[in-house]
């Protein structure tokens, strides 16, 4: 069977809404049927996020108060692309920053886009090995966060009851149930 194309091609687009990281547009449409509709979404620059896997099946998250959903979340460490910068330059900077450790061993896994239904954002997932402290975390001014180092199979618990919610974690964390040990 033939798929049909259901490209919607756009007719006007107008930028609402400007900040320091994000954009909102609102842009008219072209439907694949002739017909014209209204979308809105969320421009995101883009971002890495980091699977750092121990040889010893251990994995090393970030807890730290997300405003948004008003609650402490753990998560993989991520970090958004600065301008022109390639992701695996920002997800080698942000474990570094936010952790204190460095990888010898770096593979990408896949890109996920968590929210395609209103925003354009694409975050590369790439998992770390041969992980060495190599000091201090280096926050931003505003950041504030913990690490901890737990076996892959609880933070798979946390997954499934509830505890760990975000989708890049979620994601990476599966990934990590199908690599390899070393």
């Amino acid at each position: 069977m033939a798929e049909r194309d259901l490209t919607e091609t756009t007719l006007t687009s107008d930028l609402r809404y400007r900040g320091r990281m994000l954009q909102v547009r609102e842009d008219r449409v072209r439907l694949p049927d002739g017909g014209e509709s209204g979308r809105e979404y969320v421009v995101h620059p883009g971002a890495a996020v980091i699977l750092p896997l121990f040889d010893d099946g251990t994995v090393l998250l970030e807890r730290q108060f997300r405003y948004p959903v008003r609650m402490h979340c753990l998560e993989l460490p991520a970090g958004k692309l600065d301008a022109g910068e390639a992701p695996l330059t920002t997800a080698k900077r942000e474990l570094l920053e936010e952790t204190g450790y460095e990888a010898s061993d770096w593979q990408r896994l896949c890109t996920l886009h968590p929210c395609i239904g209103y925003s354009d954002e694409a975050i590369e997932l790439f998992v770390a090995r041969g992980l060495v402290r190599r000091g201090d975390q280096q926050l931003d001014a505003e950041e504030f966060l913990e690490t901890l180092i737990v076996p892959l199979t609880d933070a798979l618990a946390w997954v499934r009851d509830g505890r760990i919610t975000d989708v890049k974690t979620i994601i990476g964390l599966f990934w990590a149930e199908r690599l390899p040990l070393r």
